[in-house]
């Protein structure tokens, strides 16, 4: 079973165990939804197979999880890419059977590093993804890549097409048409609706429609912010950060990621996505703004 992120580095990892494992039960999911999904394959009986994490970081309390998917019977195997401290190394590192972190290369690079070493063809799709991943910018096949999985319904094809060495292909073409128009449409959406806030920073709260990285960018650029803060109706959240940053605050929020990219999730009751919804704001976002202010 491969547990994995929901963006390109996810289904690039993804294709390269495909090229290492063959037939691989598959879940894509959120940074908020990780803990309840590994507590639900914690729960299954293993019998000796291999749940395997990628693209995923540490989250408090994950350890009563590990041990529990352990005692069922599960081998795990974890990578990732994101910023963990010493004690999380230490204390998820002797519950598992393998466990690599590298914050300088994505995760589909390490996956690539320790599934397919001798494979021209991982190595490229490694290559492709981590260019977008960690923001090289330098093949344009990554941006367009990146756009179309963002849609869940294309994450397979885009994988399989992976799997094989083919970057592009007429469908993946056409959906990255579509996308760029939706996204131009849901970005504009966005800076409509933002509010600045912050007296050390200049941070940026709007609501999410999709996009987070480049709606984050556009505001950036139109705003002269140095903080992006992106929320849906539901609570969840994606904040990217000039200042290193953005990991520690979604860590206080129930996520994690990178230093200038992350993710999490408010806890939304009704009454705050109404407010939200009506007047883009909120107490959490009120107590995130002082959290960021607070940190030197």
């Amino acid at each position: 079973m491969h547990l994995t992120h929901n963006d390109l580095d996810a289904v690039g990892a993804d294709a390269i165990h495909r090229m290492a494992y063959g037939e691989v039960f598959t879940v894509f999911c959120s940074v908020g939804n990780f803990p309840f999904i590994l507590g639900k394959t914690a729960s299954l009986p293993g019998k000796g197979d291999l749940l395997s994490i990628t693209d995923l970081g540490y989250q408090n309390g994950i350890e009563e999880k590990v041990d529990r998917a352990k005692k069922n019977g599960w081998r795990i195997a974890w990578r990732d890419h994101h910023r963990w401290q010493q004690e999380e190394l230490d204390r998820i590192g002797r519950r598992v059977d393998l466990l690599v972190v590298d914050t300088q290369v994505c995760a589909c690079g390490i996956v690539s590093r320790d599934l397919r070493p001798d494979d021209p063809v991982a190595g490229e799709v490694a290559s492709v993804v981590c260019d977008y991943d960690l923001w090289r910018n330098q093949d344009p096949r990554a941006a367009i890549l990146a756009r179309v999985v963002s849609r869940e319904e294309n994450r397979d094809h885009v994988r399989d097409c992976l799997a094989k060495g083919v970057f592009s292909d007429p469908f993946i073409e056409e959906q990255y048409r579509i996308i760029q128009h939706d996204m131009e449409e849901d970005i504009e959406k966005s800076l409509r609706k933002t509010r600045i806030y912050g007296n050390r920073h200049r941070i940026a709260v709007a609501p999410q429609f999709g996009y987070p990285s480049e709606t984050a960018a556009a505001i950036r650029k139109t705003l002269n912010t140095d903080i992006e803060l992106l929320i849906y109706p539901s609570g969840r959240f994606s904040i990217r950060s000039v200042p290193p940053i953005s990991h520690l605050v979604a860590r206080e929020f129930r996520g994690g990621g990178h230093a200038h990219a992350a993710g999490g999730s408010f806890n939304f009751s009704l009454w705050d996505r109404l407010v939200f919804l009506l007047l883009h704001n909120s107490r959490q976002i009120r107590e995130m703004v002082a959290l960021i202010e607070s940190i030197e």
